[in-house]
């Protein structure tokens, strides 16, 4: 069976899942595209080689006119709730972009309408489909070095050379919160599988940003049991860069996991780097990862074609995807109340 899909959102990256992750996966089959910018919609029509009948202005008009299986979202984050809402009524199922969406109050509702009408709602968390954070969740899962003491990430960028009217990013809401860090929430919830329980952040403004929200921010994450994470993350950062799911330091009673993964471009795993050192004296030794049949988007795709199919219920669930957005939402109230804040998670 193909999954034959509509998508929805071709702009930026929108257009990026639609000429180079989309194609990759043989289980879907592209019906319909929907954006309501001639000009964008156009060029991906042309671009994978669909007949005008495929493209659409909106989700309504492709719901009516193509016979599909599901929706894939990549429209802005506002959008996300309200044609995820469309899409499920329908009786389609759901992929769509992270973050799912700016409140938990508002994911929950399309949660519940999935759950109620039986079908698969998932969020796009592509960091985890990495050999990295894969590789590292199972030797934490067999306490490959004891109990944990704490673990520490930092991710480093600079994007802050474009003019503000020439570069998207600067209005993203949050972009620091919302928009990279919530990947590395989701990172510690799976590596680790513990929740977390509350967070303080503390988000800086530098002068110099042209980001119209927090583009620096600091945070101490506690999770389950007691574990606490430290977070440091920029876009302002003028030290080396790290790969995009940051460097992990994790610190137990028999030794240290650290790991790197997502380095350049989009689904590239040659910069994957997993290591175990034993005591500070000891020099870290490389873990050998796996190949995986697909990376990135592509991973969480094809987990979502298989469970369209009837497979098992995807790792990232709409249901499960609730909790790191609860981190996201907990971390911004932070952020701007000064307090720690408690995770809370809707049900």
């Amino acid at each position: 069976m193909t999954v034959r899909i509509i998508h929805v959102g071709l702009g930026g990256w929108g257009g990026n899942w639609a000429r180079t992750a989309i194609p990759e996966v043989t289980e879907v089959e592209v019906v319909g595209l929907v954006d309501p910018v001639p000009a964008t919609l156009l060029a991906v029509q042309e671009d994978l080689g669909l007949p005008q009948s495929a493209a659409f202005a909106s989700l309504t008009e492709a719901l009516a006119a193509v016979e599909a299986d599901a929706v894939v979202i990549t429209a802005p984050a506002v959008t996300h709730v309200p044609l995820a809402l469309e899409a499920l009524e329908a009786g389609k199922h759901v992929l769509v972009e992270k973050p799912f969406a700016n409140s938990t109050d508002e994911a929950v509702t399309a949660v519940r309408r999935a759950e109620e009408l039986g079908l698969v709602l998932q969020v796009s968390q592509n960091y985890r489909w990495y050999p990295a954070p894969r590789v590292v969740k199972d030797l934490l899962a067999k306490d490959a070095v004891g109990e944990l003491s704490a673990i520490d990430i930092d991710f480093r960028q600079w994007d802050n050379d474009l003019a503000f009217e020439e570069h998207p990013h600067y209005r993203f809401p949050h972009a620091m919160i919302n928009d990279m860090a919530i990947h590395h929430f989701d990172l510690v919830r799976m590596v680790t599988g513990r929740e977390a329980v509350r967070v303080y952040a503390k988000a800086s403004y530098p002068s110099y940003s042209k980001y119209q929200d927090e583009a620096v921010a600091s945070m101490i994450i506690e999770l389950e049991g007691g574990l606490v994470v430290s977070y440091r993350g920029s876009w302002l950062s003028r030290g080396p860069r790290t790969a995009w799911a940051g460097e992990w330091s994790i610190q137990g009673e028999d030794g240290e996991l650290w790991f790197t993964s997502r380095s350049g471009a989009p689904n590239a795993v040659a910069g994957d780097l997993v290591t175990v050192r034993r005591t500070q004296d000891d020099e870290a030794e490389a873990v050998e990862l796996p190949a995986l049949p697909h990376t990135d988007r592509q991973g969480g795709l094809q987990a979502f074609a298989r469970s369209v199919e009837g497979g098992a219920a995807p790792e990232t669930s709409g249901r499960d995807n609730l909790r790191s957005l609860a981190l996201m939402e907990a971390a911004g109230r932070s952020a701007v109340s000064g307090l720690p804040e408690d995770v809370v998670v809707p049900v």
